[in-house]
């Protein structure tokens, strides 16, 4: 391996990155479009990815419904760590004479038609360039899952012109995913298909994991516009509780009912962040889901719990001053049964 491939490795280490891999060209060669380095970067020959795990601790508070702040907190700063850590090594491999870019972790989308930004499809995908550069595997969730911290982690990277050696995939045998697909049944929005796969071509590997049904499903759910389980008996950190439907091309009409809701909701708190796939400044998104991610680790018997803790958690609802309260299914619709019809408008159809 090179030296500026070493010098890279061991940088992001230094900056506590659990792991790290390089990516080339070569590497990825027979990828989807969101492998294409020069998308971002005229000339790229590499890319370093990276990741950060998410904390625990705080995981357990959100699942539970008992508190959403602290994770909400934790993933942001985690995902600005990992994106800062991008810019600070890209402009150390600029002052080598090695033209790079930043990759931001999240909230970077294409667009490019047909549906643009809402398509959710990104610059350049990093959970290709992880499984690729062995990072991590590929879950059936189609999240990447590390071997220690689970999919509970942020992914972050950088492209450059500098001609970096490709790290290896993990080991097959390293993989823990059993396919017990708690993930689908954490996903309220049903993103992913119980019966298709996918298979990614990168440079000679196959990387196959369920297939991602409409990416308007996950805006839908995991923008916070609507939680509510099918079954009624739990719900995401959303209060909203309209429909969910059952096929793809009804997922748009919903999103435009859902964003439209959403503004009639009280905002909660100052925090969030502006979503670049929605009108500028006028909704903030709050953390609400990432179900899927959150419940998958190593231990099986964690990984249950964890999705027991999800499940039998309540749903939530929202008071007239912005506040999120978790309830039982049962008080939940006695609140809603109760409620002016002029506001309830805003979280179910009545």
């Amino acid at each position: 391996m090179d030296k500026p491939a070493l010098t890279m490795l061991d940088y992001a280490k230094g900056m506590y990155a659990i792991a790290a891999g390089v990516a080339t060209t070569e590497s990825l060669m027979g990828g989807p479009p969101s492998t294409d380095l020069e998308y971002v970067l005229p000339g790229a020959k590499s890319t370093l990815t990276f990741a950060y795990a998410l904390d625990r601790g705080a995981i357990e508070g959100f699942l539970v419904k008992e508190d959403r702040e602290a994770h909400q907190r934790d993933n942001f700063l985690v995902n600005a760590q990992a994106s800062g850590a991008a810019l600070w090594m890209a402009r150390y491999l600029e002052q080598l004479g090695y033209p790079s870019s930043a990759l931001a972790a999240n909230n970077v989308y294409r667009a490019d038609p047909p549906y643009g930004r809402p398509a959710m499809l990104p610059d350049i995908s990093l959970r290709y360039l992880a499984v690729r550069s062995g990072i991590g595997h590929f879950g059936l969730s189609g999240n990447v899952i590390h071997p220690v911290y689970g999919a509970a982690i942020i992914i972050g990277g950088l492209v450059t012109t500098a001609e970096l050696s490709p790290t290896d995939p993990l080991p097959a045998e390293k993989k823990y995913c059993d396919q017990c697909r708690l993930c689908m049944a954490s996903c309220a929005s049903g993103m992913m298909s119980p019966q298709e796969e996918t298979t990614v071509h990168l440079g000679g590997y196959d990387f196959t994991y369920a297939k991602r049904r409409t990416y308007f499903r996950c805006e839908y759910v995991c923008g916070g516009f609507t939680g509510l389980h099918s079954s009624g008996k739990w719900s995401t950190w959303s209060p909203g509780r309209l429909p969910i439907p059952e096929e793809d091309k009804d997922f748009m009409a919903a999103l435009v009912q859902g964003v439209q809701a959403f503004k009639g909701r009280p905002q909660i708190k100052d925090i969030g962040y502006y979503y670049p796939a929605l009108p500028p400044t006028e909704l903030k998104v709050q953390l609400t889901c990432g179900n899927c991610q959150l419940v998958c680790c190593p231990d099986k018997e964690e990984r249950k719990a964890r999705y027991q803790r999800l499940t039998q958690g309540g749903v939530v609802i929202q008071t007239p001053d912005g506040t999120l309260k978790t309830v039982t299914p049962e008080e939940a619709k006695t609140f809603m049964a109760e409620m002016d019809p002029a506001r309830r408008k805003f979280y179910e159809n009545n």
